[in-house]
């Protein structure tokens, strides 16, 4: 171990004799972070401080500021294809995407240092990388105050949740609305990190806990990956914060108002950080700090758990490069992909919690009952934990999907995530499958700066499609295969329909005058007796829409050649048969 007198050495100094690496957060009282510029001065330092660190631009973030990633790697290679031919883990650890919950922005300055200042903890990373985000959200970071984190505990001065065009990021991955989300596809991409921590800070209930962890749903991550993650991963982790002093609990997404009722895995879809790594079966986890405790104690559990994570990541660096290439295989070799989940609430299990009592009293404000947790009246006991859920939606993956050269914000983006894409060299008839959009929801005001669809039904029809030279063939027989799956069937939760990337499809662009199709309808009618008798039908049927003339009139339009084939006509066709195309 290093002297105190050494370690004091290294701490302002970095190496003898070069530059200051004492962090603002080690300068101030316990209750300050650094702000964006600190934090970039300062990763500065330690990379000049260590030729085992290496600082890189990615690009401008939506703030006009760079994003940063800092790699620290002690054989001084900074070639991820390198790295990974050597068999070493990549580590991914972000900071700052919501700065307003801003202490893994001071940890990970700290332990970074300190892993390579210490010999001890320097041998961990002899087969372990670390590739550090400083601060993701730079806009929110620039944006300082004290009050928008109303119910926290500190620091002193802090950052906002959204960042330069007020979008949250940690709702931004699949949908790469920002240049923040641009440059992490990139980052991720480049990377193809085996584990991945984005630090954060938890609202909701009172408890004693410090430190909670949502790791990446086990039902939704790859089976060999989820059995790895859930028997030897996640349960070291909680023995070594145990050991530490932070035993910890899964986030605290609670049954009813209080956790007494117990508390349900939170199910991450891909608009989120670990849902969007888990499509490329990459480990994910969220710590989330209880926001009541003391800055300094939450700075101490995010540092420690990083800590444990290194430990744990450098102890099973062979065994996770194997399994994570097995689930990269099952990925490739896998023919059917589950969509969307439902809670199973018959699979429940007890887990320890340190909790305070719930308690109800009149409201100064309002005179009538509320919440409050007595901290006088601590406990200790099991609650029931929820986390096993069942697909709702199952799809088949084609050969192929065909995308026209129009739907260039799809294209895209799925060129910032590096996907594997073909040009048709001439205008072609294919035979696909096509879906149509029957129904969905719409929420009625914007999320995200998007009106999401919810509860999408689709009709599939088998049919001949001309696709035109410059359209796009994406094979499913590579790595973005899940990540292709879940972003181009429009039934996912967030599938680039459900974010309304395909919108203009909804609106029907031709119509007819009544008046003048009332004879065309009536010749169509006569010719068509099976066509007259699903209006008789339908007419029985409905009451109301017998007594709409216009509605009958649209009812036979629809079933002529006058309605236009691309009304709801999801444009993206599915090769289901390999066949020859013009490439």
């Amino acid at each position: 171990m290093l002297t105190t007198l050494l370690l004091a050495t290294l701490l302002t100094t970095g190496t003898p004799g070069k530059t200051d690496l004492k962090t603002p957060y080690e300068k101030g009282n316990g209750n300050v972070t650094a702000t964006y510029d600190e934090a970039i001065e300062w990763y500065k330092n330690f990379d000049k401080a260590y030729e085992e660190v290496k600082m890189v631009p990615y690009g401008y973030t939506d703030s006009g500021r760079l994003l940063h990633l800092v790699i620290v790697s002690t054989d001084k290679d900074f070639d991820p294809a390198s790295i990974k031919e050597k068999n070493k883990r990549v580590l991914l650890i972000q900071n700052g995407i919501h700065p307003g919950e801003p202490e893994g922005i001071d940890a990970t300055m700290m332990l970074a240092r300190d892993y390579l200042a210490d010999k001890n903890k320097r041998k961990q990373l002899d087969n372990v990388v670390l590739a550090i985000i400083p601060v993701y959200n730079i806009g929110g970071a620039l944006n300082r105050n004290s009050h928008t984190r109303t119910n926290q505990n500190g620091p002193e001065v802090y950052g906002f949740r959204g960042n330069a065009r007020n979008l949250d990021l940690n709702r931004d991955y699949i949908k790469t609305d920002s240049r923040n989300a641009k440059l992490f596809h990139l980052i991720f991409r480049d990377w193809d990190p085996d584990v991945f921590m984005d630090n954060h800070t938890s609202n909701g209930a009172d408890y004693q806990h410090v430190m909670t962890l949502i790791a990446t749903q086990h039902n939704k991550l790859n089976p060999t990956l989820a059995k790895y993650l859930s028997e030897k991963m996640v349960p070291t982790l909680y023995a070594g914060m145990k050991k530490d002093k932070y035993p910890m609990v899964p986030y605290m997404n609670t049954v009813d108002e209080t956790p007494d009722k117990g508390i349900i895995g939170f199910m991450e879809s891909p608009r989120y950080a670990t849902g969007y790594t888990a499509l490329y079966n990459t480990i994910g986890f969220v710590p989330e700090t209880h926001m009541l405790k003391p800055f300094n104690q939450r700075v101490d559990a995010t540092y420690k758990l990083m800590e444990n994570m290194i430990e744990t990541v450098h102890r099973d660096a062979d065994e996770i490069g194997k399994l994570r290439a097995k689930a990269k295989q099952e990925t490739l070799q896998q023919q059917n992909f589950n969509l969307n989940w439902q809670l199973d609430t018959t699979k429940v299990e007890q887990i320890p919690f340190l909790g305070y009592a719930a308690k109800y009293k009149p409201s100064e404000v309002s005179g009538l009952e509320r919440l409050y947790y007595d901290r006088k009246a601590p406990y200790s006991k099991k609650i029931n934990y929820y986390n096993t859920f069942t697909p709702t939606t199952i799809v088949e993956k084609p050969v192929a999907y065909i995308i026209p050269f129009a739907w260039h914000e799809v294209i895209d983006r799925l060129k910032t995530n590096k996907v594997e894409m073909q040009q048709l060299t001439k205008d072609t008839t294919i035979a696909v499958d096509t879906y149509y959009i029957t129904d969905y929801k719409t929420g009625p005001r914007a999320y995200e700066g998007h009106y999401i669809h919810t509860d999408v039904k689709v009709e599939k029809r088998t049919m001949p499609r001309q696709f035109l030279k410059g359209d796009y063939v994406v094979y499913l027989n590579q790595e973005a295969n899940r990540f292709l799956v879940e972003t181009l069937e429009p039934q996912a939760a967030d599938s680039y329909f459900a974010w309304n990337f395909f919108d203009s499809i909804l609106m029907q662009k031709e119509y007819f005058s009544s008046y003048v199709f009332e004879d065309l309808a009536a010749e169509y009618l006569q010719k068509d007796p099976a066509l007259r008798k699903k209006l008789e039908d339908r007419r029985k049927a409905d009451p109301e829409f017998a007594k709409n003339a216009r509605a009958q009139l649209d009812f036979v339009y629809r079933n002529t050649p006058h309605y236009e084939p691309t009304h709801n006509m999801y444009p993206v066709g599915r090769l289901m048969q390999d066949m020859k195309l013009p490439l």
